[in-house]
């Protein structure tokens, strides 16, 4: 009852939206409401492409909610841009309605997919299920400053146990379409051994968000030197710490 429930709205036209919620709900948004929803939709744009307002009474509740363009979390669940809807998206959440945006519904599985081969990237070569979803669920905070000067650490496993089940539902079309795991779904659990060697991790490489690998060539590749993606990517699916520089990236 008391945790603030988080909302996003996914809109394919921004500043109708923003016009018409300030027509309905004017008292939630911030000083900006006076310079309309043209600017508004243009803040909205900057940064992980979401305009968030907070703090607002809703039948006896805290929420807060975020707006952003349908354009952008595509590009954002495909890409991993910034990762921050993608991110809060690799966890269960309830989705209230849905329109038949096949462009959209495609986007969300690939975020999912996506998720998935990063983490099989991380973890060993055999793990359990709750070591997976451990791993999905700690990708969006790998990089989160919050986490690493004291926010809760604990914080990954709060989402997990709980959730074990959701994390189920979620992921287990993609774990039984995976070659390389053995979906025991009758006695909920999962064996996997991943294909550690250089041909299987550079496949998985090869599958990541554009992001993710640009982050990884950049920490790979020296200044100047000027490699295609691909390559770097072979180099980094030779390396012993090949989990650890998918991490870092």
């Amino acid at each position: 009852q008391n945790n603030m429930l988080d909302f996003v709205f996914a809109v394919d036209d921004s500043v109708t939206w923003h016009m018409m919620n300030l027509l309905k709900n004017r008292s939630h948004y911030s000083f900006l409401k006076v310079f309309g929803p043209k600017q508004i939709s243009s803040i909205q744009s900057y940064g992980a492409g979401i305009y968030y307002n907070t703090l607002v009474p809703c039948n006896g509740r805290m929420i807060k909610y975020g707006v952003i363009s349908t354009d952008a979390l595509i590009d954002d669940l495909l890409h991993w841009k910034t990762l921050y809807v993608a991110g809060r998206l690799q966890k269960p959440v309830k989705i209230l309605t849905q329109n038949e945006n096949s462009k959209l519904q495609a986007a969300l599985v690939s975020n999912l997919k996506s998720a998935v081969t990063a983490a099989f990237l991380m973890l060993p070569e055999s793990f359990s299920e709750e070591d997976l979803y451990m791993q999905i669920a700690g990708l969006s905070y790998s990089g989160d400053f919050r986490m690493i000067i004291g926010e809760d650490r604990s914080k990954v496993q709060n989402i997990v146990k709980p959730n074990v089940l959701h994390f189920q539902k979620l992921y287990s079309n993609i774990l039984q379409d995976c070659p390389q795991v053995v979906y025991k779904h009758h006695l909920g659990r999962l064996e996997a051994s991943i294909d550690k060697s250089p041909e299987g991790q550079f496949t998985q490489l090869m599958a990541l968000p554009r992001t993710l690998q640009q982050k990884i060539t950049s920490l790979v590749d020296p200044p100047g030197k000027n490699r295609d993606v691909e390559e770097i990517l072979l180099q980094v699916a030779h390396d012993p710490d090949c989990g650890f520089v998918v991490h870092q990236g």
